[in-house]
């Protein structure tokens, strides 16, 4: 078979690098899309505590550490260089806990805001709620204490009448009629009777004030955000409307005054959230999954991208690979069923003091060409895109040995 043409494996090998090298370069967009995501939520909240511009300078240099972190843990074993392995991964844990940290609040914001405008109306209605209840027990309270004095202003006009009142002078005692003293009663009772018809009519007015205020307040939830405004105004006014007449009738009957609520503005109504360290305390799962998600995503994919995309080796090349891979001899199949290899000198080379420069170097070639996996100092191991070239070159060996084996004997004349 002439090494000129394309055998099978070689095209395999090709297929194989061509379709991964499209991967990895369809994925560097993407890693970089993520990156950009996860910068700007992680901005956003670290903007709130410093500088802005402080705040996108140490933004970037997160990104780009998580990035390059994750890049550099995909080329290294852990027992090759443990210091090194352990310095990338801790670099790569900080800037992570700094990236998600941050990007909380803003999870926190998209995914609490509709939760905390719900219980700023729900504070509203509780604070208006209650002073309504107050309103209406002591609405009930001064009823029943005018209607009281208005039974016993009736009970002492009756008494005058008969001439049984304590107070009537003696010359009265007894005497049945509308006498003068009876006349005084009289008046009072019309008085109080007068007082407590119009108590009861200012007692309809501040019923509808109180209906009108639960009215705009039940319908304060339900508007959308351009009509919310006039309806809080709504709120306010009639809140304020309901106290002046509460307040008007407690000063006339000499009643004390329930604490009316300070309700709070507009303004800070409809305040989205502020980013603060307060917000860990009621720590809400779904922000910081959605937070996590976005770097767990950007370090996925760039642990995937390694630096270099295997391209496919010259034919020079693959037999430079093959020929120093051959002086390699000890072989085995590690745990992650790869071939491993050890690259050490043995005793006896050692003790021959045997040159193996060119096979590291080819060694060397095939890690930075990412056709190997280096596992610790003195071992590696065969990436998947080599097996197809090493069985590509064994099967032309094995090919050039059938045909010198089948090959006719010379006939001699």
């Amino acid at each position: 078979m002439s090494r000129n043409q394309s055998t099978f494996g070689v095209v395999i090998n090709q297929i194989q690098t061509l379709f991964v090298s499209s991967l990895r370069i369809w994925t560097i967009p993407i890693v970089l899309m993520l990156s950009i995501a996860s910068g700007f939520t992680t901005y956003y909240g670290m903007s709130h505590f410093i500088t802005p511009w402080i705040a996108l300078v140490i933004t970037i240099a997160i990104q780009s550490i998580i990035v390059i972190c994750s890049l550099e843990l995909a080329s290294i074993h852990w027992r090759a260089n443990r210091f090194r392995y352990f310095s990338v991964l801790l670099s790569l844990i900080i800037s992570l806990a700094a990236s998600i940290s941050f990007s909380y609040f803003k999870f926190y914001e998209v995914s609490e805001r509709e939760t905390i405008q719900n219980n700023r109306l729900i504070e509203v209605r509780q604070q208006i709620e209650d002073y309504i209840n107050s309103i209406v027990s002591l609405k009930t309270e001064i009823f029943e204490q005018k209607r009281a004095e208005l039974e016993q202003a009736s009970k002492e006009v009756s008494a005058a009448y008969f001439g049984t009142h304590p107070e009537i002078s003696v010359n009265y005692k007894n005497q049945v009629g509308q006498g003068p003293f009876w006349k005084r009663f009289n008046e009072l009772y019309q008085n109080k009777r007068e007082e407590n018809k119009r108590l009861e009519e200012t007692f309809i007015l501040l019923n509808e004030g109180i209906r009108k205020v639960q009215s705009n307040l039940n319908y304060l939830g339900l508007v959308q955000s351009t009509a919310m405004e006039k309806r809080y105004q709504s709120v306010q006014a009639s809140l304020q409307a309901v106290q002046l007449n509460f307040h008007q009738i407690a000063f006339q009957v000499g009643h004390e005054i329930p604490q009316a609520p300070v309700l709070m503005t507009y303004g800070e109504y409809t305040q989205g959230v502020k980013p603060s360290f307060a917000m860990w305390g009621g720590l809400s799962v779904f922000a910081l999954v959605c937070a996590a998600m976005v770097d767990f995503f950007t370090v996925l994919l760039s642990y995937r991208l390694e630096f270099k995309a295997p391209a496919p080796l010259s034919e020079q090349e693959e037999d430079l690979v093959f020929q120093c891979i051959r002086e390699f001899n000890e072989f085995r199949i590690n745990e992650n069923d790869e071939l491993e290899m050890i690259i050490e000198k043995s005793p006896i080379e050692k003790a021959r003091r045997y040159s193996d420069w060119s096979r590291m170097f080819a060694v060397g070639f095939l890690l930075s060409r990412g056709f190997l996996r280096k596992i610790d100092r003195r071992t590696v191991e065969f990436a998947p895109n080599l097996y197809p070239l090493i069985a590509d070159r064994l099967g032309v060996k094995l090919k050039g040995l059938v045909d010198d084996n089948v090959s006719p004997a010379p006939v001699d004349e």
